[in-house]
């Protein structure tokens, strides 16, 4: 058969690196990135792009292992080339702190970060409020110099990308050969995912160029992440509300927060506020389905639901999609073999 064309929808960072190791894996296929919107106007723009799990309840704690240190392992190279500030991408230290110690003293990923210790008693004077921390380094994505990067490198593999909302992925089936749904909260409707569900996300964007180290409440509901050129400050974690109107008042309540972790922050300048819907579901839906209409078949790849782990694991879960995207090609060249028989 003809080189198999391969559609991905979304392009967000996990439709953007799907689409990369999938040019990676299957250099003979034809690949094209179709969303409605591209940066900086996606959800992953709105991410901090910190690299700490979160938990996917219905997905083996191996398998997220894998995917985070995939994640970990390519990033950590570009952080250690010349791309790195082009790309947004660096390491970052700091601290874990709890109220409690939690249950959990050693985290799954503990071994995959730089560096993973309990904080000493002398570390935490500087959070009177919490009683246990603990001290590790991790990578950080700026967004959208790393969208803007996985773009340029796309495009120079010859990968076409048009603004096109897509309504339903049989719409497709008359132009591409294979189809990979990497839509994110736009799932719901495209697929009619019910086990999909927005988690809303507030932050802030402002500038503190002092702020040096991350601090992330080990609840995950309050966090700075300090990027290249700003600082993110969150964070809010509103499960079923769709809207995507910043709020004053959750707004004010975000930066007292972060200013009881780090008081200093009450000199920042120059703050915006942006609102994200996380794409959350009992589990990361990465899987391969024959979509049929009259006799006509469709593959598809599904690779969302990424929740707030987006960035965590966009790496090791796009390696799976393009996978999966490769058992469907060998799926189309063994039925197109038989048909000439």
């Amino acid at each position: 058969m003809a080189a198999p064309k391969v559609a991905v929808v979304g392009a967000g960072v996990v439709g953007l690196s799907t689409a990369l190791c999938i040019t990676e894996t299957c250099p003979s296929c034809s690949v094209t990135v179709l969303s409605d919107q591209f940066s900086p106007n996606t959800t992953s723009d709105v991410a901090a792009g910190i690299l700490i799990p979160h938990t996917y309840p219905g997905t083996p704690i191996h398998v997220q292992k894998q995917w985070f240190k995939e994640t970990f392992t390519y990033l950590f190279a570009i952080s250690n080339s010349a791309e790195a500030s082009e790309a947004g991408i660096h390491l970052v230290s700091g601290w874990q702190v709890f109220k409690n110690t939690p249950k959990e003293e050693l985290p799954f990923w503990s071994d995959v970060v730089l560096g993973f210790r309990p904080m000493s008693e002398a570390e935490l004077q500087k959070f009177p409020q919490h009683r246990f921390g603990q001290a590790f380094a991790t990578l950080k994505c700026d967004c959208p110099p790393y969208l803007l990067w996985l773009e340029k490198r796309l495009k120079a593999t010859g990968v076409q990308m048009y603004t096109r909302k897509v309504a339903d992925l049989w719409e497709l089936h008359s132009e591409y050969n294979i189809v990979v749904n990497c839509a994110g909260i736009g799932a719901h409707q495209l697929v009619g995912d019910e086990k999909l569900f927005p988690v809303r996300g507030q932050v802030l964007k402002v500038h503190a160029p002092w702020v040096k180290n991350f601090i992330r409440d080990g609840d995950g509901l309050t966090y700075i992440y300090p990027g290249i050129h700003r600082v993110t400050l969150g964070g809010t974690r509103e499960k079923e509300i769709w809207s995507l109107s910043p709020d004053s008042g959750t707004t004010k309540d975000i930066f007292d927060r972060c200013c009881s972790l780090e008081p200093s922050l009450r000199g920042a300048q120059d703050i915006k506020v942006k609102v994200g819907l996380r794409p959350s579901r009992w589990c990361v839906r990465l899987q391969r389905e024959v979509l049929s209409q009259g006799g006509v078949k469709l593959p598809v790849v599904h690779n969302y639901g990424h929740g707030a782990g987006g960035f965590s694991v966009h790496r090791g879960t796009a390696k799976e999609a393009a996978r999966l995207v490769g058992e469907c090609i060998a799926a189309l060249q063994g039925s197109s073999s038989r048909a000439k028989l």
